[in-house]
């Protein structure tokens, strides 16, 4: 594709947020600067960090800056910092209001297993195989986007959330879902709790609804729990996994782990045609981590591959960077919080260095990789 220019809005956030955000943004700089893309990064505050400069999780100016661009990069938020705060007053509250004013109903996390990593996944290999698949969690409803009531104190305290779902939220992220398994292996599992929640009930009519419209996607549905403990027992069974908000939250940490860490998953948030997606890694912002150059910058790294291909549509520099990534982890070089026994452990600057060097050699000697440039 020839050279495109778009804008990217920063949000580095707390804790190793800024550390792993400022790794993607050096992948996507050497990006930019190979494919002759031009990549304007724009960075606002955003989280806690917005909270202590302007007493604001979610300033107005970093919406509207968020608003104007093509797309969003966001490291991590969170910590014991503001632990204390109102639960509207704390870094997540910006989180989902950014979901809300963005209108991001669409949650995509891809588990994929690397190769190379096939050790540190806690199972077996025979038991792990092929673990390739997508977890679509309906982000704009649920009981996250519900009334909470907290009240009294004491014993006699006592506290209500309310989930609650319209088939029009459920019919579109159906959809969408079903999008995805058609590109895919045509396969969808529906993930509820039809045996006991009124939500949920509403959630596979609507499902089972839409599934029609699909012929050649074959759908299953499963109760949360039993999906929870599919996941362990045979996770290559599962093509796209489709689920509510409060289910989509747990089941894709449970996953994560599947891969070997929660710091490899990337994650995109998405609505309307027009509005800017939002891409970030899972994990949390892990602030004993923070400044000691040790967190892997991977799920952030893989958040901004994710950018390139579904943003950007640029595939192929989406295949240059996790064949990059792949050659970097075959080598056995490592950070801390993914090392094995036999690994080359690295600081995670220099594990980027790593894969930026062999980005670099992919465009010298592309025929290594079996594929050109």
């Amino acid at each position: 594709m020839a050279g495109v220019t778009k804008t990217i809005a920063v949000l580095k956030g707390d804790g190793i947020g800024p550390e792993v955000t400022s790794a993607a943004i050096q992948i996507l700089e050497d990006c930019a600067k190979s494919f002759e893309h031009k990549f304007e990064f724009r960075e606002f505050a955003f989280g806690g960090a917005a909270i202590d400069q302007f007493g604001d999780p979610l300033p107005d100016d970093t919406l509207a800056g968020c608003r104007a661009s093509d797309a969003i990069l966001l490291g991590a938020i969170g910590g014991p910092k503001w632990d204390s705060l109102p639960l509207g007053k704390r870094p997540e509250a910006g989180l989902l209001k950014i979901r809300k004013e963005l209108g991001l109903y669409i949650n995509l996390r891809p588990i994929r297993l690397r190769p190379a990593l096939r050790g540190i996944s806690p199972l077996r290999r025979e038991r792990i195989a092929d673990c390739d698949f997508e977890i679509i969690r309906e982000l704009a409803g649920d009981i996250y986007f519900g009334a909470h009531e907290l009240h009294g104190t004491g014993a006699k305290a006592y506290a209500r959330d309310v989930a609650e779902y319209s088939v029009a939220e459920i019919e579109r992220i159906a959809r969408y879902a079903f999008g995805r398994a058609e590109s895919r292996n045509r396969r969808l599992a529906s993930v509820d709790k039809a045996n006991v929640l009124a939500t949920s009930s509403l959630w596979r009519q609507t499902v089972s609804r839409v599934a029609a419209d699909f012929p050649s996607v074959t759908v299953e549905h499963l109760y949360v729990d039993n999906a929870a403990m599919q996941l362990l027992l045979k996770p290559a069974q599962f093509d796209v996994i489709l689920t509510g908000n409060m289910f989509g939250d747990i089941l894709s940490d449970e996953a994560a782990a599947l891969a070997g860490s929660i710091g490899l998953i990337p994650s995109m948030s998405r609505g309307r045609d027009g509005f800017p997606a939002l891409y970030e890694p899972i994990h949390g912002s892990a602030p004993s981590l923070a400044g000691k150059d040790i967190a892997c910058p991977l799920g952030s790294i893989f958040s901004a591959v994710l950018m390139l291909r579904e943003s950007f549509g640029l595939e192929l520099e989406a295949q240059w960077i996790e064949a990059a990534i792949d050659h970097v982890l075959d080598h056995g070089f490592r950070t801390i919080d993914i090392s094995e026994p036999s690994a080359r452990n690295l600081t995670a600057s220099e594990f980027t260095g790593h894969i930026r060097a062999e980005l670099h050699d992919a465009l010298v000697h592309s025929e290594r990789y079996g594929w050109g440039v």
